[in-house]
């Protein structure tokens, strides 16, 4: 649909209609007058209506339980661009087989199954920031994500990964699911921000970035915090 621009009004702008959107219209006449009023009127969405099918199909909830098999979700795969993997766990809250499970296996097992069905997917990789690519950090955490970023690229079989390295990240909200020294740890994230800002970025900062690689891809393919914001 059209839309009359917020600045100008003789300016339209081309937007996607949604289900939740309101619909408004204006005078043919040539110029628009500036004072006349913006008319809205709710959109009364038909259920079986083509526009709400489309909304409706952009959301999927898939529940998956064996994140060594995919099996299940090939054909998923098989029909999608992009993969953020964001899925990991302190080394504080496992002990160390757990961790590299979670860590490395998971992440292999899931972009080679994608590999299998869909080489072409971007795949982005949410590692973190003193991830050690020589895999020789003193802590497990560097070394195990250090290994997981040079697997995905020597193993998985996928032609497009970018790797992240967030630092310490301020959330909008504080996730109700955070350790209580995490949490403990945010107000100085805030004065990080301030006198070190290459240790931290917002999650909102952080999510732009992420969302622009998976639309565009990039020539470069490890970003270290600061290249983030």
């Amino acid at each position: 649909m059209y839309v009359r621009g917020n600045k100008n009004p003789n300016q339209t702008m081309k937007r996607p209609m949604t289900a939740a959107q309101q619909i408004g219209w204006w005078t043919k006449d040539e110029p628009l007058k500036t004072k006349e009023p913006w008319t809205q009127e709710k959109r009364h969405v038909h259920a079986q209506s083509e526009m709400t099918k489309f909304v409706d199909d952009m959301h999927t909830n898939v529940i998956h339980t064996d994140f060594l098999d995919y099996t299940p979700l090939l054909n998923l795969f098989e029909n999608h661009q992009a993969c953020i993997w964001a899925l990991g766990i302190s080394q504080n809250a496992v002990n160390e087989t757990e961790y590299i499970k979670i860590t490395h296996d998971y992440t292999l097992a899931a972009a080679k199954s994608i590999a299998n069905v869909n080489p072409t997917m971007r795949f982005i990789f949410i590692s973190g920031m003193g991830a050690d690519s020589t895999e020789q950090s003193r802590f497990l955490f560097g070394r195990i994500k250090g290994k997981t970023e040079n697997d995905l690229v020597k193993e998985s079989g996928l032609k497009e990964i970018y790797t992240v390295r967030p630092a310490g990240i301020i959330f909008t909200e504080q996730p109700s699911n955070k350790p209580w020294y995490e949490r403990a740890f945010t107000p100085a994230l805030h004065v990080f921000k301030v006198i070190k800002p290459a240790w931290v970025i917002t999650a909102i900062g952080l999510s732009r970035t992420i969302l622009y690689l998976v639309k565009n891809g990039h020539h470069a393919t490890l970003f270290e915090n600061q290249d983030l914001r």
